[in-house]
């Protein structure tokens, strides 16, 4: 179409300099329009469906039934959830989070504030010791299924870093 176009102005030009002029714009109009097309993003898997959780909910949940003063689960049953005592996972939460700044707690650009090491934390020790799959923290930790395998990576990493004896 620009061709067309292109085509159609150079013929109703006679100088040089002019037609010069033409073919340089439309080149780098024609070259601009590439670059935008190609800088476009593409944001998450066509198809599939995009799900904004509740992430302060999923906090305070999982804060008020494990962490506070006065949990609502018992300490056996925080040992039976996480197979471990809750001191040794504050333990490990605060040498993780110590090691890599992916757990510290942050506010995005627009003020969001983003998940609690937590609720990282927390996905990456329930996959790990129930061999549960990512999207299945969906529902109670808040947390999607990319950001938990995210979070067991670096978990992982982290963990291997400060506890593994050399």
């Amino acid at each position: 179409m620009a061709r067309n176009t292109m085509k159609m102005i150079l013929n109703n030009f006679d100088s040089d300099d002019e037609l010069q002029l033409i073919t340089i714009a439309t080149m780098e109009e024609e070259r601009l329009n590439r670059e935008r097309c190609s800088r476009r993003r593409s944001g998450s898997i066509e198809g599939h469906a995009i799900i904004y959780h509740n992430r302060v909910q999923g906090h305070e949940r999982l804060y008020r039934d494990y962490f506070s003063e006065t949990a609502i689960y018992p300490t056996h049953l925080f040992k039976r959830r996480f197979r471990m005592n809750r001191s040794l996972f504050l333990y490990i939460l605060s040498t993780v989070k110590a090691y890599d700044s992916y757990f510290v707690q942050k506010t995005d650009v627009v003020g969001i504030i983003g998940l609690s090491s937590l609720q990282k934390m927390t996905a990456a020790i329930r996959m790990l010791a129930y061999g549960v799959a990512a999207d299945s923290m969906d529902d109670y930790v808040r947390i999607g299924e990319s950001t938990a395998i995210e979070s067991l990576k670096h978990f992982a990493k982290a963990v291997v870093a400060m506890f593994f004896e050399r």
